[in-house]
């Protein structure tokens, strides 16, 4: 499954964010290629597969990727990480609670799918924390930990966006059923990190498609259920 979605937000400051997202692979998760439109310095977040489709859009593009930022660990986000970090020589970046998950947890889902395995992610070229800033060219995002889905799962939020996951999806959150995931600590993250940006934020998702802060404060059922 693959589709595209094209976005321009400008941020209060003018500085002009372009933005593409692509569901890619078999868990139809997100791939999001962000880039400044003044530099043409770009990210790719959670290359998850189709690793030549997210390369050919980048070059049609005409972005040069300094940084693959991976949300978490979860093989339907990595799956295609070395391929495109071999192509564009980007340094790759991952909470440091997660590091430690990335060369079992990707392998131990596919074998319990039952698929083939994929290449095996490279070493972390940096690691995050909390409150970290990731600069792109004239763009800013804060690394927000999000921990609940996986025990390094981060957020990307800066220029009115957030880019969350596994963690907040339109009208969902993410799932807490495999071992080392937590419920309360997914409902805590959301409460404390994400529902106090504004209303506006527009929220791209691991899966699915976009919604708003907003939107999600007032129709999605497990943060109304949800008593902090």
């Amino acid at each position: 499954m693959l589709y595209f979605t094209d976005s321009t937000t400008k941020s209060p400051d003018t500085r002009a964010m372009i933005m593409k997202m692509l569901t890619v692979g078999p868990f139809a998760a997100n791939c999001y290629i962000v880039a400044s439109s003044k530099t043409k310095q770009g990210m790719i977040i959670d290359p998850g597969a189709e690793a030549k489709v997210i390369l050919t859009t980048v070059q049609q593009m005409g972005l040069s990727i300094s940084l693959i930022a991976i949300t978490h660990a979860h093989i339907d986000h990595v799956g295609a990480l070395r391929e495109v970090q071999e192509k564009t020589n980007a340094q790759f970046a991952i909470h440091e609670a997660e590091k430690g998950f990335l060369f079992t947890a990707p392998m131990r889902m596919l074998t319990s799918l039952g698929i083939s395995p994929v290449k095996s992610p490279p070493r972390p070229d940096r690691i995050l924390k909390d409150g970290d800033g990731i600069d792109i060219g004239d763009l800013h995002f804060e690394v927000l930990h999000t921990p609940g889905h996986s025990s390094g799962g981060i957020c990307l939020s800066g220029h009115g966006v957030v880019f969350s996951g596994d963690t907040l999806f339109n009208l969902g959150v993410g799932r807490t059923d495999f071992p080392g995931m937590s419920h309360e600590r997914l409902m805590k993250s959301i409460y404390d990190k994400l529902m106090v940006l504004p209303d506006e934020t527009i929220v791209y998702p691991g899966h699915g498609p976009p919604t708003t802060i907003g939107d999600e404060r007032r129709g999605n059922s497990f943060l109304q259920d949800y008593c902090p």
